[in-house]
Formats: structure tokens, C-alpha cells, sequence
């Protein structure tokens, strides 16, 4: 169990605020940290990592990494960081900048046979694209093993299909090595395919934690609408199919009937629209 309870002023988008969190994660869990911009995600992730200062407890397992007598350095915290740019060493191969963090070849291999980098391991970060040096950010992370994997929008920069195949490749290792991986995201489909948890944040406090589902899920009005999304997900409930579908900012459920849900996969582009109160989705 990971427990924090921390407290830190800060200036978020609309002046000075408090961060005030308090949160006990589970291990292994995958838990996503969404809100506005300079709602304090970005600020918490870095709190847990100990870059910054905040006053209060965290626990991870039985290691006190902050109280009132302790502040492990970030150093000596188990921790995997991955930032929005790469922040890889350009005059390093790529191999080499895994073996920098922990010289274990063994391992590096490994992480980068399972991201499909292994190829590439004796090129320079320059010479991959942001895709393939993200993948390598991931894998550097992954080095020491770390109990934490803190993520902080590690897909913002890349287009939609690229950032879907980095999901799998982040579910992958996060499911493999049995981490615990906190991510602050601020794209529902992102959300909704790699958390089990998501907390929101606004103005330094929680104000919303559970289940994607249960934190995303918008429903649409009865007017007629015409939208065009991302199908995330076909959900079979008693004898009615669902669809999970991501319309922009917001994820949406639709009812299909048995020959519709047979038309479509998981991640068709599809267009819902309604007549008076009949959705219908199609590609």
C-alpha cells in the first residue's frame, strides 16, 4: 500500500492555492491523475518523486519517504520518471542510455525487445522519431525495477495513432514488472484504456476518485446530435451490447443492438447520431 498525505502551497491558473492530497494506492495498480490545467497534478507527481517540498506523510510499502524528520532524496527513492520531453542523452547510443541508469545488459535487452527497440539500440536518440524515443524514455525508467512509475503526460507531443501504440506498449511493461504507475493525463480515451483508478484534481484538492467509468462517463442529451468518435470498448450487459465511445473530451455509452455490435471493433472511428432518442453508431 502506498499512503500520502501531504500539504503544499502553490500558484495555480487562477492565483495562490493549496495542494491538500490525501490518497492510499494499492500496489500494482495503474492510477491516472486528470484535472484542468494547474489543477496540481503535475506538482503531485513531483512531490512523490521528491523533487519538490510539501509538508505531511508518504509511505510506500513499509519506507517512509516523507514525515517530519525524513525527505528521501529522489535518488533514493524507488522511482521511475517519465517526463512530457524525452530528456534522453544525445551522445549516447540507445542502449547506452539504459546501461547509464543501471548496467544490467541483460535487462536493457529485455526492455527493449518488449518495445520493439531492439533493432535500434545502437542509434542516437536523434535519429529515432518521438514515437521510438519515448518508448526509450519508458524503457530508461523501467531500469532499476522501480516500485513507482510516475508518468506526467508522456504522450501529449505525438499524434493519436502513435500515442495509441505507446498505451500498449506502457500497459505492457506496466503489467509485466508488477509496478505501480501513477500518470497524469488529460485524454479520456488514454484514461480509459490504461487506469483502473482515476483521481481528479481541481484547484489542489481531489474532487472526484474512482473507477474510469465512473469518473469519465458522460451521457448525451435527447436533442439530435451527429458526432464522430473513437470506439473504445463493446461491453455485453445481460442481452443488450454497449459501446464505449470517445467523442472529443468526453466518453459516452450508446446501446447497440446484436447486428450493429457484429459490425464493429475496437477502435473503428464511428459517427454516433440520434433521431429524436434512437442513437445509432456506424463506421
Amino acid at each position: 500500500m502506498i499512503l500520502i498525505d501531504i500539504l503544499k502551497p502553490l500558484a495555480g491558473s487562477t492565483g495562490k492555492m493549496r495542494l491538500r492530497v490525501k490518497l492510499e494506492i494499492a500496489e500494482k495498480s495503474f492510477v491516472a491523475l486528470a484535472g484542468e490545467s494547474g489543477s496540481g497534478k503535475t506538482t503531485l507527481l513531483r512531490t512523490i518523486a521528491g523533487l519538490e517540498e510539501a509538508q505531511g506523510t508518504i509511505v510506500v510499502g513499509d519506507e517512509v519517504w516523507l514525515d517530519d524528520k525524513t525527505s528521501l532524496p529522489p535518488q533514493n527513492r524507488e522511482i521511475g520518471f517519465v517526463f512530457q520531453d524525452y530528456a534522453l542523452f544525445e551522445n549516447m547510443t540507445i542502449l547506452q542510455n539504459l546501461l547509464f541508469v543501471e548496467n544490467d545488459k541483460t535487462l536493457a535487452t529485455h526492455l527493449l525487445r518488449l518495445t520493439a527497440l531492439e533493432e535500434l539500440s545502437h542509434r542516437h536518440p536523434a535519429t529515432l522519431s518521438g514515437g521510438q524515443q519515448q518508448r526509450v524514455a519508458l524503457c530508461r525508467a523501467m531500469m532499476k525495477r522501480p516500485k513507482l512509475l510516475l508518468m506526467d503526460e508522456p504522450l501529449s507531443a505525438l499524434d493519436p495513432a502513435m500515442r495509441n501504440r505507446l498505451q500498449f506498449y506502457i500497459l505492457r511493461l506496466h503489467k509485466e514488472f508488477g509496478t505501480t504507475s501513477l500518470m497524469v493525463s488529460h485524454d479520456p480515451s488514454e484514461i480509459y484504456r490504461l487506469a483502473d483508478r482515476v483521481v481528479m484534481l481541481d484547484h489542489g484538492q481531489i474532487v472526484r476518485d474512482g473507477t474510469p467509468a465512473e469518473v469519465l462517463l458522460k451521457t448525451a442529451g435527447s436533442q439530435k446530435f451527429s458526432f464522430e468518435g473513437e470506439l473504445l470498448d463493446i461491453v455485453k450487459r445481460d442481452v443488450i451490447h454497449v459501446a464505449v465511445i470517445a467523442i472529443g473530451q468526453q466518453i459516452v455509452e450508446v446501446v447497440l443492438d446484436e447486428a450493429e455490435a457484429e459490425t464493429l471493433t475496437v477502435g473503428d472511428t464511428v459517427t454516433v447520431s440520434a433521431k429524436a432518442f434512437a442513437p445509432v453508431v456506424s463506421k
